[in-house]
């Protein structure tokens, strides 16, 4: 096992929009150096040395992984290229932190997996909300029983734009839903059902809406959306006790503890057997939530992770039930909606 106080040699594949907030991130830990950034376009190089003076930039991931020689690589490039980019890192010995999702099949994600663990080499996938403090606060209320049963859970993530042409928004938007959602239950969607529509790019769905059906009867539903007014960005937990909700756009906390439930209790002057439901109203609590940037906590877990494998989070064989997941939606979409079995 490694020491606990290497200090890990950290590449990044990739300088558009994520790559210089993992190089940011990366650099401010005490675990790690940035020892190189690798992109096609040179404007985006220079760019990163204005975030870290003085570090190697290359053109290619090859030329970088090969000169600069890291331990691990951040895979931030397309989605269409995670299959060959990630699979290129593990063959060359380096650990992987990939953005998500991992690539675009089931079958695509197993071979990666299995790339990983036949060379001992750790592979995570940047599913960044399962580091968000408000996600966390409500994974805690749920395994502490605190909401009692989850009956069912609803998340909508919708926004005007930004408009991808690479991918649709279930693999650019509900990813992250899905990944929070597997994360809170701790299990994976037996059966998908949506429908999409794609009114800006033909074949690319700007708009989803779709329901989850998890062991132990416990359904979900998604909406996202790159053709709405309002960006909104929340999750809500209805359970047997109480309810909750995630709202990343709240200014007074980001997650609220509604102590509300329904009773069943026996109808007066009804016959033996017969009940009425009577919903109850408790009160409101904000519960105290850390602030603290989810990307510099997921960067730290990969750290963490390099020295304590089992600890890993988001790990490959998490992330490839996510890409399912992902897949049967949008088999479900092509399909008109119909059920498809994940």
């Amino acid at each position: 096992m490694p020491s606990e106080n290497k200090r890990w040699r950290i590449g990044v594949i990739g300088a558009g929009e994520w790559g210089p907030n993992h190089v940011r991130n990366f650099a401010a830990l005490p675990g790690a150096d940035v020892v190189g950034i690798a992109d096609l376009r040179q404007e985006r190089l220079a760019r990163i040395k204005l975030i870290l003076p003085g570090v190697a930039t290359f053109s290619t991931a090859s030329e970088m992984m090969a000169t600069a020689r890291p331990d691990a690589v951040v895979v931030a490039t397309p989605t269409m290229t995670h299959f060959e980019v990630v699979g290129q890192a593990l063959k060359a010995g380096k650990h992987v932190l990939s953005e998500k999702p991992l690539c675009l099949t089931g079958a695509e994600a197993d071979e990666l997996v299995t790339l990983a663990a036949d060379r001992d080499l750790r592979l995570m996938v940047g599913h960044v909300f399962l580091f968000n403090p408000g996600i966390l606060k409500i994974k805690e209320l749920i395994t502490a029983g605190h909401l009692g049963r989850v009956f069912y859970l609803f998340a909508r993530r919708t926004n005007l734009g930004p408009i991808r042409s690479d991918v649709n928004a279930v693999l650019d938007l509900a990813t992250h839903d899905i990944s929070i959602f597997n994360f809170l239950l701790d299990s994976v969607p037996v059966e998908v059902s949506a429908v999409g529509k794609a009114f800006l790019q033909p074949g690319i769905h700007d708009v989803a809406v779709m329901t989850l059906q998890y062991p132990g009867d416990v359904v979900a539903s998604i909406h996202v959306s790159w053709l709405d007014p309002k960006k909104v960005r929340e999750i809500t937990v209805v359970g047997e006790s109480r309810m909750a909700t995630w709202d990343d756009m709240a200014t007074m906390g980001p997650v609220t503890v509604f102590d509300k439930s329904v009773l069943k209790k026996p109808r007066e002057y009804a016959d033996f057997g017969e009940f009425q439901l009577l919903a109850r109203e408790g009160d409101v609590a904000l519960p105290k939530v850390p602030r603290e940037e989810p990307l510099r906590m997921q960067a730290r877990a990969f750290l963490e992770g390099l020295n304590a494998p089992e600890t890993l989070r988001s790990d490959g064989r998490f992330a490839a039930a996510v890409v399912r997941v992902a897949a049967a939606i949008n088999d479900s979409i092509s399909i008109g909606g119909a059920p498809v079995k994940v």
